[in-house]
């Protein structure tokens, strides 16, 4: 009934999903809202979701229930293993695209077929499985399942996107008169020339900062690169703006009249202003533009207001920000710092001084010193200050309640698209493909029919017809293999012994029988996880002791325990014992849900850089199933004690005993910290008997009389931070005896 259970639980499978919150591949990068799958399968556990509808949700949940924002969250376990950027999106080479992409269907058929059923369909990729009845026509028909999925940033909520774009687009029709600002820029203008640039182009070379230039255009004045530290002229007139912040001084292709080069996002509260009509002005930091309303005002025969919604069209995996601002006639009237993907929602609605002459729209790298970020304004227009089509007070309650709806939440799950035609590889070489094949299972299991559905298809039914064949009853695998993991984690090794391999090159059951009783078992309490666990630690075979004294014949016959003779002896995880570190120094922070806590310092480079720093406040002490996981820089720690790669499915974690592990827990700094807060504890909780509290504390038993005496004979000799220091690195604490 505890929290604490779906955080615990919610490990094992994370590492059977190789979770993280990073890309992987040479450009590591970030997933901001990778945490929310996370979060989903603690809630989902905690609630005790049936197991089938567990499964069901993670591979279809946005098709089963498209409108239950927490069915498209559990679509993340799909795009939870590592995506190379590189291949499927930076390289010019479609044939590399070809094979990062044949890489990726690769992994989400491996995770989706070891985790549910432990068969190793992925042995079948080049050529039939050597050991087990696949063939490889059979492995590209399940890739055929997830030809259409794709991973990255998805909404939420769809409903409240689409009640947000009606709103939207119902303020747009009342306030769509008026001269378009982006249109303005025709074909793009290089803000360090001035000149026309229709091409896209990259860094812009010789750019001289806070140097405005003259644009021919009726209504642009000037355009400029922005390098702060004193006022700026933003004008051909030598009108200053101060507060400008010192920049890289970079500048990056053009200001659009649409996006930028590189700009992946487009769109500001569900409202995509690259469609339907809309409109974005596009400009990368660093750039300004200085918009000249004399000539608007004789247009428009009217005192003017300025409209638009501030966005950021940053790529997702890049925690990089910039800042905006605007001015008129040199004063700050908007400003935004440090805006990103995931910033809220900022519209401007502004009337203009009817003797104002310039409009400066500008945009600077955040003080991250990368002039890269792309940043728009959609649809940015100067309107008649009182517009006959729709009433001042109309505008205004539509504006209240666009900015009473939350900004729409993403998560990283999966993008759905049509399937393209999924053909067989020869030797699996996406260069050699042979014939077409159709979304299919495998027919070994001959309890169900392999054919899911055909060539037309949609992603949807794919996705749903495997999952219904994962969960039928009629399936063979799915309740023997879960209820095998749930054995392993409570007895250290499973009833099979190689959890994601049921075939023919895994291991046998060791008790077959009771393998196959406790998958009924498990049909009969309702695909129930807690039932399957109360029913596991209640056993007598789970209560026993773990000693081997008095039991020589059985050690002698069965050295391994694979019969359960005894219980098995086992170490705590690596999270676990920085947890019960946590917990005995009572620093343990049991905040639960969001994203992750980021114990190392970020710097943004060719590739991003993470250089773990020691975790000694108290956002950074919770639990660590809320880390923030960065996929190919491992945390030296934990990873010294067996932590999970998450580069890797890993449904065993290796146990290893080395003198690096016995170095650590003696000697990180993280350790010693905590062994020092530990001692504080103690003498404020006894302080006349610190030693006797921190066993109680460390081991929760008092100490033997001899075990007292030599604790406070070692507080008098080193003090009392040196016997919790060595409290914690007994064996009695890191280990389940």
């Amino acid at each position: 009934a505890s929290p604490r259970y779906g955080e615990r639980w919610a490990r094992h499978w994370l590492d059977i999903a190789h979770y993280a919150d990073t890309h992987g591949f040479e450009r590591d990068q970030i997933r901001q809202n990778a945490w929310r799958y996370r979060d989903w399968v603690i809630r989902a556990l905690n609630a005790d979701l049936r197991y089938d509808g567990f499964l069901r949700d993670q591979i279809a949940g946005d098709v089963l229930r498209p409108d239950d924002s927490e069915a498209v969250v559990a679509t993340g376990f799909l795009a939870a293993g590592p995506w190379d950027f590189v291949g499927q999106a930076e390289t010019p080479s479609p044939v590399l695209k070809r094979l990062a992409r044949a890489d990726d269907l690769d992994d989400m058929l491996t995770q989706v077929m070891t985790a549910t059923t432990a068969m190793t369909v992925n042995c079948a990729r080049c050529h039939d499985h050597k050991l087990d009845p696949i063939s490889q026509r059979e492995y590209y028909a399940l890739a055929a399942v997830f030809a259409g999925v794709k991973r990255g940033e998805r909404d939420v909520d769809a409903a409240a996107v689409r009640k947000l774009a009606e709103a939207t687009k119902r303020l747009a029709k009342l306030t769509r008169p008026g001269l378009d600002l982006a249109s303005s820029l025709g074909s793009g203008i290089n803000p360090a020339t001035g000149k026309t640039q229709p091409d896209f182009g990259n860094s812009i070379q010789g750019a001289k900062a806070n140097v405005p230039t003259a644009v021919e255009s009726e209504f642009i004045d000037s355009v400029l690169v922005p390098n702060g530290d004193s006022e700026v002229t933003v004008s051909t007139t030598g009108l200053k703006v101060p507060g400008v912040p010192k920049t890289s001084g970079d500048a990056w292709d053009a200001m659009r009249n649409g996006p930028v080069n590189a700009q992946k996002a487009t769109d500001i509260g569900g409202v995509d202003f690259n469609k339907d009509g809309r409109s974005l002005l596009g400009l990368h930091a660093n750039a300004a533009i200085t918009f000249d309303l004399m000539p608007m005002r004789a247009a428009l025969k009217s005192a003017l207001r300025f409209r638009a919604d501030v966005g950021y069209g940053g790529r997702p995996e890049k925690e990089t920000f910039a800042d905006v601002r605007v001015f008129v006639d040199g004063e700050l009237v908007f400003l935004a710092e440090r805006i990103s993907l995931n910033s809220t929602r900022h519209f401007i609605n502004m009337p203009l001084p009817e003797n104002a002459r310039f409009l400066t729209l500008m945009a600077t790298d955040g003080g991250d010193g990368i002039g890269h970020d792309q940043v728009f304004f959609g649809d940015p227009r100067i309107v008649p200050l009182n517009e006959d089509m729709a009433t001042p007070a109309r505008i205004a309650e539509l504006e209240m309640e666009i900015k009473a709806m939350p900004t729409p939440e993403k998560v990283y799950a999966v993008l759905s698209e049509q399937p393209p035609a999924m053909h067989m590889m020869e030797r699996g070489d996406p260069e050699h493909s042979g014939d077409e094949v159709t979304p299919g299972a495998l027919a070994c299991v001959t309890m169900l029919k392999p054919e899911l559905a055909d060539r037309k298809s949609s992603d949807g039914e794919r996705r749903r017809a495997l999952a219904e064949w994962i969960v039928s009853p009629d399936n063979p695998l799915t309740r023997r293999v879960i209820v095998n993991r749930l054995w392993q984690y409570h007895f250290g090794t499973g009833i099979v012994d190689t959890p994601s391999d049921f075939g023919t090159g895994g291991g046998l059951p060791s008790h077959p029988e009771m393998l196959d009783w406790l998958a009924d078992e498990f049909a009969r309490r309702g695909w129930s996880l807690k039932a399957m666990h109360k029913l596991m630690v209640m056993s007598g075979a789970y209560r026993q002791s773990s000693t081997s004294i008095g039991a020589e014949k059985a050690l002698a016959i069965d050295a391994k325990n694979r019969l359960l003779w005894r219980m098995n002896p086992r170490r705590l995880d690596a999270e676990s014992v920085r947890d019960s570190v946590l917990a005995v120094s009572g620093k343990l922070n049991g905040e639960m849900f969001g994203p992750g806590y980021r114990d190392f310092d970020y710097t943004e480079e060719y590739a991003p850089v993470y250089k773990y720093i020691t975790p000694d406040k108290p956002e950074l002490w919770r639990n660590s199933i809320y880390r923030f996981v960065v996929r190919t820089t491992a945390h030296q720690f934990l990873t010294t004690l067996d932590a999970a790669n998450p580069a890797n499915l890993t449904p065993t974690r290796n146990i290893t005993t080395t003198a690096l592990q016995s170095l650590a827990l003696l000697n990180n700094d993280f350790m010693q910290k905590q062994a020092a807060y530990f001692a504080e504890r103690v003498t404020t909780e006894a302080p006349d008997t610190p030693a006797v509290r921190a066993f109680s504390l460390a081991f929760a038993r008092p100490p033997s009389d001899a075990e007292r005496d030599a604790a406070e004979a070692l507080v008098k000799s080193r003090g009392l931070t040196q016997l919790c220091r060595m409290l914690m690195n007994a064996n009695e604490f890191v280990y389940v005896d």
